[in-house]
């Protein structure tokens, strides 16, 4: 990926991630201030829906909570009853996206018709979720910074789901196994990579339909690039 400019060091993190996996709202809170009642839930959405847009729009160096409160239309004080500080409702976001993006493309496995199959679906319903949530890729690039243990996370986890799917797979029969552990993270890596690199042409870039880009990155998977 390009440069990218560093944002501002943060201070005093706490574990705002330790809901990381799920898109549950109530998880992304500051320890000790997840909401109680739906009502609160729904308020701690619309911050992070919020920050989403800000953080998406400014960056994180330019981004303010009062920018944020103006956004999701709460009061200040709103805000810190669910979140200590920015770092900490980035770190949220961080976490909340990655679920997002998780459980975009969970039910698009369903019906698969192979392993690769599976993972035509799961790309273009990656595509799609990139088309509504360009800011995603911005949010990403910049945990490196700021949340780096969230960055970490996001990509190591996105690589052990497709690790688990090509597994799955080899042990069908459906594909080659590999030679060695390493061998496999090799090729979890090189498909998420591919996916993330088609996401940022073909959803935040420029566009095209999902369902033809995810044809032609499958038909690689399937058939490499040597002339047979």
């Amino acid at each position: 990926m390009s440069a990218r400019k560093k944002p501002e060091p943060t201070a005093g993190r706490k574990n705002a991630s330790a809901g990381a996996g799920t898109a549950d709202a109530a998880s992304s809170a500051s320890d000790g201030k997840a909401p109680r009642t739906a009502r609160g839930e729904r308020t701690l959405r619309k911050i992070l829906d919020a920050a989403l847009v800000e953080f998406g729009e400014r960056g994180f160096s330019e981004t303010s909570i009062v920018g944020i409160t103006q956004r999701a239309r709460v009061a200040l004080g709103t805000f810190y009853t669910y979140f200590d500080s920015k770092e900490e409702v980035f770190r949220a976001l961080v976490s909340d996206m990655s679920a997002q993006v998780r459980d975009h493309v969970a039910p698009a496995l369903e019906g698969a018709e192979g392993t690769l199959d599976g993972e035509r679906r799961a790309l273009a319903a990656f595509l799609h979720f990139v088309a509504g949530h360009k800011q995603v890729y911005r949010i990403i690039d910049e945990a490196e910074f700021v949340d780096p243990d969230g960055y970490r996370r996001h990509y190591e986890q996105t690589a052990e789901r497709i690790t688990q799917r090509l597994s799955a797979g080899a042990e069908k029969g459906e594909l080659r196994k590999p030679d060695n552990e390493l061998a496999r993270e090799v090729e979890a890596w090189a498909v998420m990579g591919a996916n993330v690199f088609l996401g940022l042409r073909f959803g935040v870039l420029g566009t095209a339909d999902p369902a033809a880009v995810a044809q032609a990155a499958n038909r690689l998977l399937r058939d490499g690039l040597a002339k047979r």
